[in-house]
């Protein structure tokens, strides 16, 4: 997920970006399980996705404290998936 891209979305966008990755890893899991893929290219492209996962849930979450706190949520930005990634759960 381009970063740039994710600054300018709202929720139901974010949502639906979300709806989108979950449905391309379940089909890179059967695709794996039907021999259509390797194993290798399935864990590359499952860290790609499960990376911009990441990425469009922390937005959703900067986005919802934002309107908690009464701000705007238009102001908030996608971080870096290193940055994201980083973080302790």
């Amino acid at each position: 997920m381009d970063s740039r891209r994710l600054m300018v979305m709202e929720d139901t966008t974010i949502l639906s970006e979300i709806h989108k990755l979950v449905e391309e890893e379940h089909k890179l899991r059967s695709q794996v399980q039907q021999g259509q893929i390797s194993s290798d290219d399935e864990r590359t492209r499952l860290r790609e996705v499960e990376e911009s996962l990441d990425q469009c849930w922390d937005l959703l979450r900067q986005r919802r404290a934002a309107r908690e706190a009464g701000q705007d949520p238009e102001g908030t930005q996608a971080r870096p998936k290193s940055e994201v990634e980083g973080y302790l759960q």
